[in-house]
């Protein structure tokens, strides 16, 4: 079945504004970007880990990278001024559900007005053409159901970081309702599922765990084996960003609400996912149960995204065997100190002919 239309050289001289493009997902993103010849502004804090891959990947030489906090309005400003996005993708967020719990005033803080503020700067913008706010499968009120969320579910995040990024949804529909229903600037949200992939340093996600476990040769711990994610490679939720940017681009009728996230099968628990990164890794890997008694968190959590698939034509390209065995060549690259520039081309030329073979099927 053949993608509707997407073609990364769409972002040639393309002038676009990436929030957030110093995190995991952010780098990832503004590698492919420079690389499709786009010219990039992105607007972020400092890297949020060490290490980190925005650092590894050197993708700073290739771009201009503003460090700045996207609650600071004046200087968001300012750097709108200076860079006329024709293109802005919005992912600076505080994304760490534990962390939410013990700082929900900077979590709010970030995740909304930092949304009001995005908003904000693209009405008072006369180059903007296409926005996507890029938010979490977490928005929707979470009933443990065993079937997929779909855009039209209401929203309700139960935790701080969950209940910002509902809000946000909320900020960026007001806005496109009370200021831009003449057409003129095309805006979507993206709700994506838990992304994996190689250079995620991030505190409290289970794969960097993994990895950090596998570093140190010690055992995995796993706080909460039996719930259920939504787990795809950091390259799917990615490149369909930047599909729907181009597609509303092009014809604003496709701006609206899209989930993003893996086929059913890959769905799985985390205990799941952690048995399989144990049998990629080798070298008698294994984890424990450590219950923490933490704070709550969902533990069923699945997403319907026909509706991508429907307007779109778009699949999942890798399941979540694929996308570990990704995860596993990429730190075995780092840990070696081998060529991170080069296995992220290659991931990302692999994930580009699976969409080539997919189109010709």
């Amino acid at each position: 079945m053949k993608q509707d239309c997407f073609d990364l050289g769409f972002y040639k001289g393309k002038r676009v504004l990436v929030t957030g493009h110093t995190g995991f997902k952010g780098s990832w993103m503004s590698w492919i970007l420079v690389n499709a010849g786009a010219v990039l502004t992105g607007y972020a804090l400092e890297p949020p880990t060490d290490p980190n891959l925005f650092s590894i990947c050197g993708v700073e030489e290739k771009m201009t990278s503003v460090i700045g906090d996207i609650r600071d309005l004046k200087h968001l400003r300012a750097v709108f001024e200076e860079c006329r996005p024709e293109i802005v993708i919005h992912m600076a967020a505080q994304p760490i559900v534990r962390d939410s719990y013990k700082d929900p005033v900077y979590t709010y803080e970030t995740n909304v007005m930092g949304t009001v503020n995005i908003m904000e700067c693209i009405r008072l913008s006369d180059t903007v053409k296409s926005f996507v706010n890029v938010t979490t499968d977490k928005v929707y009120k979470n009933n443990e159901w065993s079937w997929g969320y779909r855009e039209n579910e209401p929203l309700d995040g139960f935790d701080p970081y969950s209940n910002s990024k509902s809000c946000s949804e909320l900020v960026t529909h007001s806005y496109r309702s009370s200021f831009f229903e003449d057409g003129q600037v095309a805006i979507s949200t993206a709700r994506a599922g838990n992304v994996i992939g190689g250079g995620d340093f991030a505190n409290d996600r289970i794969i960097p765990d993994c990895v950090r476990a596998a570093k140190d040769k010690k055992d995995i711990v796993v706080r909460n084996p039996h719930s259920t994610r939504p787990y795809q490679h950091v390259l799917e939720p990615v490149m369909a960003y930047l599909m729907i940017a181009q597609r509303q681009y092009e014809d604003g009728r496709y701006a609206d609400s899209y989930n993003v996230g893996p086929d059913d099968f890959d769905c799985v628990t985390t205990g799941d996912i952690v048995d399989l990164f144990c049998e990629k890794w080798g070298q008698n890997m294994k984890w424990l149960n450590q219950y923490d008694g933490g704070p709550h968190e969902a533990n069923f959590l699945k997403l319907d995204c026909s509706k991508l698939k429907t307007t779109f034509q778009w699949r999942p390209r890798w399941n979540v065997s694929e996308a570990l065995d990704k995860v596993v060549e990429w730190t075995r690259v780092y840990f070696e100190q081998g060529d991170i520039p080069a296995v992220m081309d290659r991931q990302i030329m692999e994930y580009l002919q699976e969409d080539e073979a997919g189109s010709a099927g």
